[in-house]
């Protein structure tokens, strides 16, 4: 399921979308593995009269109950989390049930690092830090795939916006100086 197209603006085209890296999920999937051969296991080992049927239903229950906050959670929440780079702003959107996002628009970012630990490099991912004018605090985005590239490829927009918006500029500063620019005189012949 790929980001909604219908959240952007007229000319606004997305230059990439991603989740966090996909080893973030890696933990709980091997925990509900885990979880689900020791269900399996006290099932298995457990004798088939009335009290091993009680200890299979209640270790069945229990696996079920660790199952959601260790593993469903997270994958979810995985899964719910984008980070989307747009030609005129870098969108989150993160939640499960309850949703929140934050739109930053490339005309106020004002510095965007990366930060890679051993571990990142050798999984290729990172934390990126997106920096912008105003009272809002850092967006801190972590487990990024590729953070290095993430952070070259904003940067390379943001040069791009300011240019599109330059050129904006100095071809309505144009328009408006052709419109009010005075008509003179014309020079007497001798």
């Amino acid at each position: 399921m790929g980001f909604p197209e219908n959240v952007l603006a007229e000319g606004e085209r997305v230059e990439g979308s991603l989740h966090p890296h996909p080893l973030t999920v890696l933990g709980p999937v091997v925990l509900g593995f885990v979880l689900a051969a020791v269900g399996a296991g006290v099932s298995a080992m457990t004798p088939d009269d009335p009290t091993g049927n009680t200890i299979q239903v209640i270790s069945i229950a229990v696996v079920c109950v660790l199952a959601i906050p260790l593993v469903l959670v997270p994958i979810l929440r995985w899964r719910t989390t984008h980070y989307v780079v747009t030609s005129h702003r870098v969108m989150v959107r993160r939640g499960i049930l309850a949703k929140e996002g934050k739109d930053i628009t490339l005309s106020k970012i004002t510095d965007v690092s990366f930060q890679q630990s051993l571990l990142d490099r050798v999984i290729r991912s990172g934390t990126l830090r997106i920096e912008s004018a105003g009272d809002s605090p850092d967006e801190v985005l972590r487990n990024i795939p590729r953070s290095d590239q993430v952070q070259q490829l904003v940067n390379r927009l943001i040069d791009a916006d300011a240019n599109r918006r330059a050129g904006r500029m100095v071809a309505q500063l144009g328009e408006r100086g052709a419109a009010e620019e005075p008509r003179r005189p014309p020079l007497a012949q001798e």
